[in-house]
C-alpha cells in the first residue's frame, strides 16, 4: 500500500510515474508535478474505488523525469502500450485503443488515427486518451511538419496542399513525369522522418533545426520564407509546452508554485535586489472582443497557491478607452484604491509596452512594486527594471513555467468573465 511518507522523495516536475506491485505494472500516469499528482491520488482514494484500489494494491512508485511535457505526453503512452496497466481503462476510449498510425511501408506513408493495433507494416504511436487528443495531436504536427492523410490516392493535388498542409502533396508528385519527381518524394518520405521522430519525443532535434532555418532565412532576407518558419516554431514550442491532455487540477499547479517558490525568489532577486518576500503575487490580463464587454482580471497566488477567494475581476468603466494599455492602467489604478493587501510582485502579460504602463501607474500613486512581464511568440520574460531585458529560459526551467502558468490562469479568469458578460447580453 502506497502511504504519504512513501512519495516525499519523489521529483516535483515534468515526468510519468509507475504505480507497481512488485514488478506488475498497476498503473502509469504523467504529469507537470510528479510528486503533487501521486498526493492528488492519495487524496481521490478517499472517495473513488478505482483510485481507492491503486493506491492499496500497489507496492511502490517508479518516476521518470523528462524534459517537458510533450515528452511526458508520448512516453506515457509507449509505457502504457508496453505494460497495458489494469487501471489504465479510460485509454480504450470506450471502445478499443487508440493509436497514431504512420504507414511507412506505403510508397507515400500516410498518418491515420487508428483503432486496430499492427498489421505489421506501419509504426504506431499510442495508446491515446481519446479522439480529440490524437485529431489535436495530429493537427498540431501537420502544422509543422506537412504529410497526407488521404488514404487512396487520387489524379489531383488534394485541398490540403492548397494550404501547405501537404506539401509536396503524393497525389502531385505521383501524377509528374519529369525529373522532379524523384526529388519530391524524398522531400515527402524526409517528412515522414521528422513526423515519426516528434511522435517519438524527439521534438528539441526539430526545434534546433528549424531555429537554424530562421537563421538562415534571415540571413538571406528571405523574410517570408522566415515568418512561416517562425510560426513553426512557436507551433512547435507550444505543443512541447501544453501538450492536448487532460486538464491540470488547481491543486497541482498550486503546489507546483510553493515547491518551486524558493527558486522563483532566488530568480527575481537578480534583477529585483530589495525583492526579499514572494508572500503574494498577483497577475492582471484585460479581455475583448471588438472593444465590447471590456473587462480584466486578477489572480493571486499567497505563499506560491493559488487563491481563488483572491481573485477579482474589473469591469471596465471607461467603455470609450480605446486599447488595451489605457484599460490596463484602469484596472490598476482601481485595484490599489482598495484595502486588499498590496502585493510583492505584479506579473502582466505582455511585453515592455504592457510593462512600462504598470510601473508608470504604480509610480504615480506612489507603489513601487516590482513588475514582470511574460511577452508571446515565444513566450519570454520581461523585466520591469532600466533597459526591459527580456530572457528566454530553456522550456524545462521550472521558474519560467511559473510565470507562464500565472499569465495563463490570469488569462483563462478574464475570458472567463468576458465570455459571461457576452452571453448575458445576448440574453437580455
Amino acid at each position: 500500500m502506497i502511504i504519504r511518507e512513501k512519495i516525499h522523495n519523489l521529483p516535483s516536475i515534468f515526468g510519468v510515474y509507475l504505480f507497481k506491485k512488485g514488478e506488475q505494472v498497476l498503473y502509469v500516469g504523467k504529469s507537470v508535478n510528479i510528486k503533487a499528482r501521486v498526493k492528488s491520488h492519495l487524496e481521490n482514494a478517499k472517495l473513488d474505488r478505482k483510485e481507492s484500489l491503486i493506491i492499496t494494491n500497489s507496492t511502490h512508485i517508479e518516476t521518470i523525469v523528462v524534459e517537458n511535457e510533450f515528452q511526458s505526453l508520448i512516453l506515457e503512452s509507449q509505457l502504457i502500450k508496453k505494460y497495458r496497466p489494469k487501471y489504465n481503462v479510460v485509454w480504450k476510449d470506450d471502445k478499443s485503443y487508440l493509436y497514431i498510425k504512420v504507414t511507412v511501408k506505403d510508397e507515400y506513408p500516410k498518418v491515420l488515427l487508428s483503432r486496430k493495433e499492427d498489421d505489421h507494416m506501419s509504426l504506431y504511436f499510442g495508446p491515446f486518451s481519446s479522439v480529440k487528443v490524437v485529431e489535436s495531436l495530429i493537427n498540431d504536427i501537420r502544422h509543422i511538419i506537412p504529410f497526407c492523410t488521404q488514404k487512396n490516392l487520387s489524379k489531383a493535388a488534394c485541398f490540403y496542399s492548397k494550404i501547405n498542409l501537404c506539401n509536396p502533396c503524393p497525389n502531385f508528385i505521383n501524377q509528374s513525369r519529369d525529373k522532379s519527381r524523384p526529388v519530391l518524394k524524398r522531400l515527402y518520405r524526409k517528412n515522414i522522418r521528422k513526423v515519426v521522430k516528434i511522435l517519438n519525443g524527439g521534438v528539441i532535434g526539430i526545434l534546433n533545426e528549424l531555429y537554424r532555418q530562421l537563421k538562415e532565412a534571415t540571413k538571406k532576407e528571405d523574410y517570408e520564407k522566415a515568418i512561416t518558419i517562425r510560426n513553426k516554431i512557436f507551433r512547435l514550442e507550444r505543443l512541447i509546452n501544453h501538450p492536448i491532455s487532460e486538464a491540470r487540477t488547481i491543486h497541482e499547479l498550486s503546489l507546483q508554485k510553493n515547491n518551486q517558490l524558493p527558486a522563483f525568489l532566488q530568480e527575481m532577486n537578480k534583477y529585483f535586489p530589495k525583492l526579499d518576500d514572494l508572500t503574494r503575487i498577483e497577475a492582471y490580463d484585460i479581455s475583448n472582443l471588438k472593444e465590447s464587454n471590456q473587462v480584466g482580471s486578477m489572480v493571486v497566488l499567497n505563499d506560491g497557491v493559488i487563491d481563488k477567494k483572491e481573485y477579482r475581476r474589473f469591469k471596465i468603466k471607461n467603455q470609450s478607452l480605446r486599447s488595451d494599455f489605457d484599460r490596463l492602467k484602469e484596472v490598476i489604478e482601481r485595484r490599489f484604491k482598495t484595502d486588499w493587501p498590496y502585493p510583492n510582485l505584479v506579473v502582466v502579460d505582455g511585453g515592455r509596452p504592457q510593462v512600462n504602463v504598470v510601473i508608470k501607474t504604480l509610480k504615480k500613486i506612489n507603489k513601487p512594486i516590482p513588475v514582470l512581464g511574460i511577452a508571446k511568440n515565444p513566450d519570454r520574460l520581461v523585466i520591469g527594471i532600466n533597459s526591459y531585458p527580456t530572457i528566454r529560459f530553456p522550456q524545462r526551467n521550472q521558474v519560467f513555467n511559473i510565470v507562464r502558468l500565472i499569465r495563463d490562469e490570469s488569462h483563462r479568469f478574464a475570458k472567463k468573465y468576458h465570455l459571461h458578460l457576452r452571453r448575458r447580453e445576448f440574453l437580455i
